[in-house]
């Protein structure tokens, strides 16, 4: 028995030696948090993102037992994807978990302000962009035949009405219809499905929010925990969705927002 009264047979469970996962938007917030804990598992990470000296600067922050790269790739273009996840499954000669995790935002308009063009600037990315990265990890984990797992960025917004974020809360909430039917048709395959519906995170998307000190007042005091998430926060998670922990795990969207809506 290791300490603490833990089996070597329990921790295996989230051993990922050998593992291969794909983390999209990786290079910051809920991406770099868990591509942090997939690296410590000991997992091969690859970061996609748009912006090249951000991933070269995720990959140099982390270090674990296992190695870390990333690629350039903007998912809202079909073809990258394709072409990415076919280079990472050539290269490592597998794929084991594809988190799709990437996301864009637009400042909060209200709905007779919110153009056409502005709805479909947010959906390329966040629903279009995440359905092509699913569907490509999936491609070559069927061909595979190891199974594997995938893991959608939902949000809480699509428990709760959220004004002013039109494109984002149906984005957001188409994944995890998706996710749902994936993990429907690919359980023959061996492949689970799982979304996240995060809180209140600190990231890129929500840095115009928490500056507001009128928004931190006013919602702050309703997470219970009493703070907002962090990109470690999921960290954890993210292993366990990875590893042979969750093998009885699909088709779930798993809230993760330090109680804020069972306030």
């Amino acid at each position: 028995m290791m300490a603490g009264g833990k089996s070597e047979g329990t921790m295996r469970f989230f051993d990922l030696d050998g593992h291969v996962a794909v983390v999209t938007g990786g290079n910051s917030g809920i991406g770099l948090g868990m591509a942090t804990g997939l690296a410590a598992a000991g997992a091969q990470v690859v970061i996609w993102g748009t912006n090249a000296e951000r991933n070269e600067a995720a990959v140099a922050k982390l270090a674990g037992p296992g190695t870390v790269t990333s690629m350039t790739v903007d998912v809202g273009d079909e073809q990258q994807v394709t072409e990415a996840m076919a280079e990472v499954a050539g290269r490592y000669g597998r794929l084991d978990s594809c988190f799709a995790n990437a996301g864009y935002s637009t400042p909060p308009a209200a709905l007779l302000d919110t153009t056409l063009a502005d709805f479909r600037a947010v959906t390329r990315v966040d629903l279009d962009g995440a359905f092509c990265t699913l569907r490509e990890a999936a491609r070559h984990m069927i061909a595979a035949g190891q199974g594997g797992s995938l893991v959608a960025t939902s949000s809480m917004s699509v428990l709760m009405g959220m004004a002013r974020n039109y494109a984002y809360t149906a984005s957001k909430s188409a994944l995890v219809a998706i996710v749902k039917a994936l993990a429907v048709e690919l359980a023959r395959h061996g492949i689970r499905a799982n979304a996240l519906l995060p809180g209140w995170t600190e990231s890129g998307v929500t840095a115009g929010r928490f500056a507001d000190e009128t928004f931190t007042r006013k919602v702050l005091p309703r997470v219970p925990v009493r703070r907002w998430g962090t990109g470690e926060d999921f960290a954890g998670i993210a292993v366990y969705l990875a590893s042979p922990a969750s093998a009885f795990h699909t088709g779930d969207a798993i809230l993760i927002d330090g109680g804020y809506a069972a306030f």
